[in-house]
């Protein structure tokens, strides 16, 4: 993966596409901090796809649990805490 500032990335850009076209990542970066990949097509929709698919929340992994759990709450008073 290349990385190059928004100003050399803006004097060469046809041959960033071609980097990218060939499955390169090309970071552009601004002010010395990432800003912006460049992929290809193909690696565009595979991150599309990934962030069309559903997933299921934390609550509704726990409850997968095998064997569930057998959870009490504890009622006794809050002890006091001086702030």
């Amino acid at each position: 993966m290349s990385s190059i500032s928004v100003a050399e990335a803006k004097a060469g850009f046809a041959g960033l596409v071609d980097e990218a076209a060939k499955g390169e990542f090309v970071t552009i970066t601004r002010h010395g901090k990432p800003a912006a990949v460049i992929v290809s097509v193909e690696a565009a929709e595979v991150a599309k796809r990934a962030l069309k698919k559903p997933r299921a929340n934390f609550g509704d992994f726990l409850l997968t649990f095998p064997g569930g759990a057998d959870l009490e709450r504890d009622h006794s008073s809050m002890r006091d805490v001086d702030l």
